[in-house]
């Protein structure tokens, strides 16, 4: 009975994810269905009738990039005086000096700028967008975290969508300042990729309910205050508040062609402080709002994508448990006689499942490479393996974030550390490894460490047994988890953490 527990529970995991892994070939459908749906504005405002757009730059110790966000946002091609710029910081360091000067140098320049500095951090950045809005003196609040480095025109493109007065929000696509850095990053803008080429895309021109993604976009201020403004009840606020205002009836627009570069996080463990806050916050919005979605009076279309949406990253959860389930199920799965006569029908059921849970997983990710790069895709085939490995990686920091949302676990705002790394990817060694901006050290690299070792026996064990094709199709669990927890357990060394208490001393100085 037991042996049957295991099996049974083993294929309903697998089913789970593969269903995750249907929803993003339909998503790709959608994309190509509505390749040709491209939004236009109703009508271009006349230059004597630009409305006023307030430049809104939270900020919370980004010593290493802020000022390169305020020369790109004073080189904007929009007129002086229908621009306002708020530095929105909540900094606690030398960040408040900089934004300081950088605050004069923009009023020389002609700018009306206000800096609002909160030595209280109620509410994180919600809070801080929140206290800047009402001094805002635009009808329109375009949003840019620290690490971005808008284009000078992005204003321009984007303003006219609001001529319909249903818009309440236009989101831009997320360009990557040094996508060639490292590996890692490389891996992350193909994350990031899929999500903004062809999920938002899809999302937005079908009809479908999609999110703000936090910068990068523009907000109409009543809106904001029509859906109740910002709330900081979760990690995710620009979640939380694109729902409630699409269920307040307004329209968002996506705009996928128009970039807004910025800064990837370039090392493991900001990545993963990065992932562990969006995965925390998505599920955090799912409990608050899928009721209330589900109650609306939009389409059923619409109430299944946004809950495909909300519930996606409980696939970590399978993930973990998938893990628990795969050596129990090589070694004493029931033996169904006619199993042991063809061995090759359960073929029958893992094959699809392989396909939905993994292969349309390397097709998302690869198509979403040929339309952004159609003339060098091809050269990202080699990163799907470690793309694929680095997800399975990410599963036990990922699923420690959704129990912590699933038991209201509270946890304060993380910010991801950047270090202001060149554009085009020009390294920027030095900062990376002298900054004193590192995420917080747990013991979560230990356990995927573990997870590392037990998925490499089991992997050499299948060569052992001549299990060639199933040691290789379980080859990325081992790659991932050691690819997530070397990296941490490194930095946690003594030597690493007295060098770094070192490095920190020195900078200070």
């Amino acid at each position: 009975m037991l042996n049957w527990i295991w099996y049974i529970s083993y294929f309903l995991v697998l089913f789970c994810l593969a269903g995750y892994g249907f929803h993003r070939l339909t998503t790709l459908y959608l994309y190509l269905k509505h390749a040709k749906d491209v939004p236009v504005p109703m009508r271009r405002y006349e230059e004597d009738e630009l409305p006023v757009i307030t430049m809104q730059l939270p900020c919370f110790n980004e010593l290493h990039v802020i000022e390169r966000l305020i020369d790109h946002v004073s080189a904007l091609d929009y007129p002086k005086d229908k621009l306002q710029i708020q530095i929105l910081d909540d900094s606690t360091d030398e960040t408040v000096d900089i934004c300081k000067a950088q605050i004069e140098r923009l009023h020389r320049m002609g700018f009306d700028a206000e800096y609002i500095h909160r030595t209280d951090r109620t509410g994180f950045k919600a809070g801080a967008l929140e206290n800047g809005t009402r001094s805002a003196k635009g009808e329109f609040l375009f949003i840019l975290d620290a690490d971005f480095a808008p284009n000078p025109s992005v204003l321009r493109e984007t303003i006219h969508f609001f001529t319909d007065p249903k818009v309440g929000m236009i989101q831009t696509r997320w360009g990557h300042l040094n996508r060639e850095y490292n590996m890692l990053t490389r891996i992350q803008a193909m994350f990031l990729d899929g999500h903004l080429e062809l999920e938002q895309t899809a999302r937005n021109r079908s009809g479908r309910f999609f999110t703000f993604n936090g910068t990068g976009g523009m907000w109409r201020k009543s809106c904001i205050e029509d859906a109740g403004g910002w709330e900081h009840d979760t990690l995710t606020e620009d979640m939380d508040l694109s729902y409630r205002a699409q269920l307040k009836g307004w329209n968002f627009v996506f705009l996928k062609d128009i970039e807004t570069p910025a800064e990837l996080p370039v090392d493991m463990d900001g990545f993963k402080s990065q992932q562990h806050r969006w995965t925390k916050g998505s599920i955090q919005c799912c409990k608050k709002c899928l009721v209330d979605i589900w109650q609306s009076g939009y389409p059923l279309k619409c109430k299944l994508e946004a809950t495909a949406h909300l519930t996606s990253n409980f696939a970590y959860l399978a993930l973990i448990v998938l893990c628990f389930l795969l050596y129990p199920k090589q070694n004493y799965g029931p033996q169904w006689e006619i199993l042991v006569k063809y061995p090759w029908l359960e073929h029958f059921l893992n094959v699809p499942i392989f396909f939905f849970g993994s292969v349309s997983v390397a097709m998302f990710y690869l198509m979403a490479q040929k339309a952004l790069r159609p003339k060098t895709w091809y050269k990202e085939v080699f990163y799907l393996p470690i793309l694929l490995a680095l997800g399975i990686g990410m599963s036990v920091n990922n699923a420690k974030a959704v129990i912590e949302a699933l038991c209201n676990h509270q946890t304060g705002f993380v910010r991801t550390p950047k270090y202001g790394v060149g554009e085009g990817g020009q390294a920027a060694a030095a900062p990376v490894k002298s900054s004193r901006y590192k995420t917080m050290k747990s013991m979560m690299p230990l356990i995927e460490f573990a997870f590392a070792i037990f998925f490499s026996v089991v992997v050499i064990s299948n060569f052992v047994d001549a299990k060639y094709l199933t040691a290789v199709l379980l080859s990325p669990f081992p790659i991932g988890f050691l690819y997530t927890s070397v990296p941490s357990l490194y930095r946690m060394l003594p030597i690493n953490s007295k060098n770094e208490a070192n490095a920190i001393v020195d900078e200070g100085k």
